[in-house]
């Protein structure tokens, strides 16, 4: 069985099992409510809505909220001096179709939904990130606490050298001086 539904203001072909992201919708994560909005409902028998389906439905869940990757707006007209350049991130649901709902006969889907929480990945992230850059910096210290008396005894190696060896100051060379020539009119 399938359905054609409506949310956001675009149409949805979907079977139960399926993972689709639609326009953002104001429901909790994890929480599962009905689309009452099925235009089209097939498999043996197709129904046809006018305009949406009486006694259908789709059950779904919200197993994501977050934004799509960012994407570059630029607005150019030639010869006019005219260059806009702007990003833009869209908000979206992720929802997974539970069952679908047709005058008391229904179809389910054979997998359970698998809920994200993308605050909580993030930030996991950026622990992980501070974690390893805490380590590298440790890492590094160490071998600074290391490397430090070799580097100050070749440091004072160096400078006895540049002390003692002084060169003596070069002969300039007399500028020549060059003739003027002059132009006829």
């Amino acid at each position: 069985m399938y359905a054609v539904t409506r949310t956001g203001g675009k149409q949805y072909t979907v079977k139960p099992g399926d993972v689709l992201h639609v326009e953002k919708l104001e429901q909790k994560l994890g929480s599962e409510f009905t689309i009452n909005d099925v235009l089209l409902v097939g498999g043996d028998k197709v129904h046809i809505g006018q305009p949406v389906v009486k006694d259908a439905s789709v059950t779904v869940v919200v197993t994501k909220q977050a934004r799509t990757r960012k994407l570059i707006v630029f607005k150019k007209k030639r010869r006019h001096s005219f260059r806009k350049f702007k990003t833009h991130k869209q908000d979206f649901t992720e929802i997974f179709v539970k069952s679908i709902t047709l005058a008391g006969k229904t179809e389910k889907a054979d997998s359970e939904p698998q809920v994200k929480d993308m605050a909580a990945v993030r930030t996991q992230r950026i622990e992980d990130k501070m974690a390893a850059r805490k380590e590298r910096v440790s890492k590094t210290g160490e071998a600074r606490e290391e490397a430090a008396p070799k580097v100050a005894k070749a440091a004072k190696k160096k400078v006895a050298k540049k002390a003692g060896a002084k060169k003596p100051a070069k002969k300039t060379a007399a500028k020549k001086k060059t003739a003027k020539k002059t132009s006829k009119k």
